[in-house]
């Protein structure tokens, strides 16, 4: 018998009879100070199976629309094909009318993705929770560094920001300002949610990297900024685009487990579990 997602019963973790895939990719192979984003969709998952099942705030049990864990990507020794096998793998799932859901691994495995769901559906929103742009052409040798996981979004869909508040001066000219909601910013603004909702357009795919959240309550990251998002005002904002958009996909970043913590391991889980929570409904 395979493991499921968060143990839930044989009949729901099923290929065929599931409508969502969680698709896990442990790779860290470019990042630039704290290692160990690979071993973050374990970590998730060892938490996942001790989370109740049953979410209070919908009164619903959203593992029933059915959750296959998919075997983890495989290791690999360059960035490029961690692209070609992440892509092939996503947009397989797609064609067979599956909801991907990915879980990382550093912000590059979302590179791949993304563009398979543009592929795939024509055109796309990007709505990107995160502290830091990730809009460099290329960093350290190689287009597919973390630091360029939007660099082909912000020109290939329409890209939203959310909870900015780290960059480097070569990401101003290609960053799309009127779509971008800085930290700084957004609690000047008591509309800032229904205003990101309002630059959703189409099919949109969701990427949070966990650094988007204010170390207080989430520190196991690679590169933790100060006066990030806290967990209530993120569910707001996810709970709102789930109800409005067609939102199609999803993955959860940037997660590096600190063993003698284990309290971001299990938010990690309960945000992929929410996010089914919202979505269920439209699935």
């Amino acid at each position: 018998m395979s493991k499921t997602f968060a143990g839930i019963p044989q009949q729901y973790h099923d290929y065929d009879k599931a409508r969502v895939v969680l698709f896990p990719v442990n790779f860290d192979g470019t990042s630039t100070w704290g290692k160990g984003a690979d071993k973050g969709p374990d970590a998730m998952l060892n938490a996942a199976e001790n989370m109740e099942l049953y979410d209070i705030e919908t009164g619903t049990e959203p593992y029933k629309i059915g959750v296959h864990l998919a075997d983890a990507a495989p290791k690999f020794d360059k960035p490029a094909q961690m692209v070609e096998f992440v892509h092939k793998e996503v947009l397989s799932h797609l064609k067979r009318d599956k909801f991907p859901t990915i879980i990382g691994g550093e912000h590059s495995i979302s590179i791949p993705v993304i563009r398979a769901f543009r592929e795939y559906y024509g055109s796309l929103t990007v709505l990107q929770i995160d502290a830091h742009a990730d809009l460099r052409h290329s960093y350290e040798g190689t287009p597919y560094n973390h630091a360029c996981a939007m660099a082909e979004a912000v020109n290939t869909t329409n890209l939203i920001q959310v909870g900015i508040r780290s960059m480097d001066t070569s990401e101003v000219q290609p960053m799309k300002k009127e779509n971008v909601f800085f930290a700084h910013k957004i609690r000047q603004d008591e509309n800032w949610i229904q205003k990101v909702v309002d630059k959703c357009e189409g099919n949109v795919y969701i990427t949070i990297d966990l650094d988007a959240f204010d170390p207080s309550i989430m520190p196991s990251t690679g590169t933790p900024e100060p006066g990030g998002l806290y967990w209530y005002e993120t569910l707001d904002l996810l709970k709102r685009v789930c109800s409005h958009k067609k939102v199609v996909g999803f993955d959860i970043v940037e997660l590096c487990p600190n063993e003698n913590n284990p309290a971001p391991d299990f938010m990690a889980a309960k945000l992929y579990y929410k996010l089914l929570a919202y979505l269920q409904k439209n699935l």
